[in-house]
This record gives structure tokens, C-alpha cells and sequence, in this order.
């Protein structure tokens, strides 16, 4: 019996406030905490279930994940939070990936773009949904969120290494 692929949920931080005290203290709009929610009911109804997530620092992107794991019915707790991650590139966000423990089954990455739909394009093997790959590539707004399955461990994902099974783009 083959072991069941790791589910990657890669996903751009919910509409967030124009302004903020700093770029880093920008909050989520209304708007921003609906879809990340209704995003979260999206996963939680293909059956997906976060054993660990990796958040960017930044208040935006901590407050998509309390909205998102709130409609999905996740631990909050499953969160860490990266201030590399706000910062990083689509390499650096791989190395934060690759540093997850292989007991980790499904892990949700939430960060910012240009970054996260850089990564979901290298990430993306070409052998997944078409029609998911498609919408994919035609940009990653706020909130878009891409599952990817992952054959082998954390460590050795690298680009084309995950099939794209599901994107969605949450609109509450």
C-alpha cells in the first residue's frame, strides 16, 4: 500500500487595509476576513485538514489565518509565524518549506506576492488539473490559495515537484 502524498496549501495573504502604521501592521479589510474565511470553508469541504502552517510575520497574514482556520475548523494553534517569510523570495519561502518535518501530512503556507505565486508556478509539475493550473497562472489574487500534492518528502521539493490539484480564489 503506497503512502497517501503530502498536500501543500499554498495561499496569498486575504485583502488587506491600504495603510497601516507600517507595511508589516497592515490589517485585514472586512472584505479580507470573509474570504479568507469562506477559504477556509473551501478546504475544509474537500476534506483538508492543516497539521502545521507556516505564516508570514506580518499582521495581515496572521490575521488570514485566524480567519481561515476559523472556517475551516483548525487548531489556531497548528501556526508559526516567519518574519522571513514576509521578506523572503520564492527560494527562501521553498527553504522554510523544505525545514518541515516529514510528520507534517498537510502544511498551509501563507505569505505575499510576488512571492506565493512565483512559488506555486515553479512548485507546479504540469501533470495536475489542467483547469487548476490554468487559473494558476493567470495571477494569484488576495486570498488565492493553490493545493498542491507533494510524492516525496518536505526536504527534497524542489521545482515541478508538486501537482496541482485545486485553486481557489475565495470571494465572501
Amino acid at each position: 500500500m503506497s503512502e497517501q502524498p503530502r498536500l501543500l496549501v499554498l495561499m496569498r495573504h486575504a485583502q488587506a487595509e491600504a495603510h497601516g502604521p507600517s507595511d508589516q501592521e497592515r490589517e485585514l479589510a472586512p472584505r479580507g476576513r470573509r474570504d479568507a474565511r469562506v477559504g477556509g470553508e473551501w478546504l475544509a469541504a474537500r476534506g483538508i485538514t492543516a497539521d502545521a502552517a507556516l505564516v508570514s510575520g506580518a499582521l495581515r497574514t496572521r490575521e488570514t489565518w485566524e480567519s481561515l482556520a476559523t472556517g475551516a475548523g483548525w487548531d489556531l494553534d497548528a501556526a508559526s509565524y516567519d518574519d522571513g517569510l514576509y521578506s523572503a523570495g520564492p527560494e527562501s519561502a521553498l527553504d522554510l518549506i523544505r525545514a518541515t518535518d516529514d510528520a507534517v501530512r498537510t502544511l498551509v503556507v501563507i505569505g505575499h506576492n510576488p512571492t506565493v505565486g512565483m512559488l506555486a508556478q515553479q512548485l507546479d509539475d504540469g501533470q495536475g488539473d489542467p483547469e487548476a493550473s490554468a487559473a494558476m497562472l493567470g495571477g494569484h489574487p488576495t486570498a488565492a490559495t493553490t493545493v498542491f500534492e507533494v510524492g516525496g518528502g518536505w526536504a527534497g521539493l524542489g521545482a515541478e515537484g508538486a501537482r496541482v490539484v485545486a485553486f481557489h480564489v475565495p470571494r465572501g
